[in-house]
């Protein structure tokens, strides 16, 4: 990475000829995207940013860092707790590749850290109504039949969320060649059972402990916007509550922190939409099967030789876990 290049366009674009670039290093975490640090000075305070870029491989359902950053715009505009979206860089000869530049915002944001580490975001049962109250400020954000023109790329909502997710996990799967007999079996389970969604909203679509960061305080943002788009508002709640994701704290329904009942009560005390306890259900195992198709993914980017990663490798050996839960969750008797 030229520093020079990125410093000057830092520069430029904040309108401070006098900022000078002190440190920039890779952070952890961002499975899919790169995330760098950038620590800079600015007439003698320190000031520190985070850069997103492409990952040398991604997978096919991740957004563009251009359609993520006006989405993470427009979220930030609504009052959704999220980085400041200080600057998108389409060139990419300041550093090899286009960039998205936000405000760094400190806290921890590794899943099983937050799930098992008590000292870190207060008292749990207020984090997990807080993030029950940022979901349906995301789900609030944008009127689907007037979205601003920056993102027109959002086309409109489809007519079932549920069956267009099947065929985009089924093109996935088709993507990286999978044959995976029990995840066919789930998709066809979730084809079947596809709820209607008479009110789509915009939906995050990995809003998940591990895409939040926390402080010993609170919640302090809300992170990886790539999957967002139009949806079934349930789907979001149901990705939030699967048992995938409690990272050992299966007990604590909601993202391993807290309750399901506070999380609910915190996404309906904020104006969120009515709760369907069926919806959302069905979104846990579409959650399961989503989770597998792209753990698959990141397994293949591994296997490719585009980048090598044993995180990504070991990614890729959880999906025999997940199919067990899709197979007893769809077991022939709940077809009925």
């Amino acid at each position: 990475m030229d520093q020079e290049r990125l410093r000057e366009w830092i520069a430029a674009h904040l309108g401070r000829p006098d900022l000078v670039i002190e440190d920039v290093r890779a952070l952890g975490g961002g499975s899919i995207q790169e995330n760098r640090l950038v620590r800079c000075r600015i007439a003698g305070e320190e000031r520190g940013f985070v850069l997103r870029m492409d990952a040398p491989a991604t997978i096919a359902s991740s957004r563009s860092r251009a359609e993520e950053f006006c989405i993470l715009e427009t979220v930030w505009k609504a009052g959704v707790r999220v980085p400041e979206p200080v600057g998108f860089c389409n060139d990419p000869a300041v550093i090899g590749a286009p960039f998205a530049l936000m405000g760094l915002v400190e806290g921890v944001g590794l899943g099983p850290r937050i799930a098992k580490d008590l000292t870190l975001g207060g008292d749990r049962e207020h984090l997990t109504e807080a993030l029950g109250r940022e979901l349906a400020k995301i789900h609030a954000a944008l009127d689907p039949g007037t979205p601003p023109a920056s993102l027109a790329f959002l086309g409109a909502p489809e007519p079932n969320p549920a069956r267009a997710e099947v065929a985009r996990l089924r093109a996935s799967l088709d993507g990286i060649g999978a044959l995976r007999p029990a995840i066919e079996w789930g998709l066809r389970w979730g084809e079947l059972r596809a709820p209607a969604c008479p009110a789509p909203t915009l939906v995050h679509r990995d809003f998940r402990t591990g895409n939040y960061m926390v402080d010993a305080n609170g919640l302090t943002a809300v992170l990886d916007w790539e999957f967002a788009g139009w949806g079934d508002p349930a789907q979001d709640l149901g990705w939030f509550c699967a048992a995938c994701w409690r990272f050992g704290r299966p007990e604590l329904e909601a993202g391993g922190i807290g309750s399901r009942a506070a999380f609910y009560r915190g996404y309906v005390e904020a104006g969120g939409r009515p709760i369907d306890p069926e919806s959302v259900a069905y979104w846990e195992v579409m959650a399961h099967l989503r989770w597998a198709v792209i753990a698959l993914e990141q397994g293949t980017r591994h296997v490719s030789g585009r980048e090598f990663s044993l995180e990504l490798a070991l990614t890729g050996r959880m999906v025999p876990e997940l199919e067990r839960a899709i197979l007893r969750a769809t077991a022939p008797a709940s077809w009925s």
